[in-house]
């Protein structure tokens, strides 16, 4: 079993930044790649970033190229998603998720956090 829990949502005005956090704990080998997905209203939750915790190298949507950046402190079990220069369309629910493969697609993680909101104004 894994729990993961995220905080550092809020509201920004376009161009701002924001950093999320998640906190994973549980069964190690179910966590070897943390991922950060992110769901609109109406629309379908789609992969942001992912990381494998143990090297660290990353993998991102097209969208967000080069304005977030994905990272990870195994010393705190966090894996933390840095989003600069955001815009509207950025505004979603963000949500923390646990695998073992490396993947942007959601059916790949078993475990999820409760989400936590970002919004953008323009």
């Amino acid at each position: 079993q894994v729990r993961l829990v995220e905080s550092g949502g809020g509201s920004v005005q376009a161009g701002g930044s924001l950093r999320l956090s998640c906190v994973a704990s549980g069964n190690t080998a179910s966590r070897r790649v943390i991922a950060w997905f992110r769901q609109a209203p109406g629309k379908e939750r789609e992969g942001v970033a992912s990381i494998y915790t143990s090297s660290g190298f990353a993998n991102y949507f097209d969208a967000v190229k080069g304005r977030f950046t994905i990272t990870r402190d195994n010393a705190k079990n966090t894996v933390y998603l840095q989003m600069n220069t955001l815009k509207p369309e950025d505004t979603a629910t963000y949500y923390c998720a646990a695998g073992s493969v490396f993947s942007l697609t959601r059916r790949w993680y078993n475990y999820w956090g409760q989400g936590t909101q970002v919004t953008v104004s323009s």
